[in-house]
């Protein structure tokens, strides 16, 4: 199967994050490596209050990541992160790959969502 780029969207027991906040992002940039993946951006999205208690869990920790991986090795990856205590959701979602290297800009902060489209749209 071929490589694409995924996004991925963890939600973090907020108490083991904010423990070792570096250790849980490591933890899941190891688990992609672990299945033959590549880690383009991985950082805190933010701590917020749940639409509904996970685990009697009333708040989350998101961590956004993107990453290239064999589309094989997604399932197992999927149930690395429901075997970990720490993960309380987890979404993955194949990017386009039009706006791949766009997206991975933005959560790597070399870009921002305000910046113009086109350089020479002024009229």
């Amino acid at each position: 199967m071929a490589v694409h780029t995924y996004e991925c969207m963890f939600i973090f027991d907020p108490n083991r994050f904010a423990k070792d906040a570096a250790i849980l992002g490591a933890n899941v940039g190891e688990m992609v490596q672990k299945r033959g993946g590549e880690v383009l951006a991985s950082r805190l999205w933010e701590e917020r209050k749940l639409a509904y208690p996970i685990d009697g869990n009333k708040r989350g920790a998101y961590w956004l990541m993107y990453f290239k991986l064999d589309g094989d090795q997604i399932a197992p990856l999927q149930r690395d992160c429901q075997l970990d205590d720490s993960i309380l959701r987890q979404l993955v979602l194949k990017i386009d790959p039009r706006i791949a290297d766009h997206l991975v800009r933005l959560a790597q902060g070399e870009v921002t969502e305000e910046e113009p489209e086109a350089a020479g749209s002024e009229a």
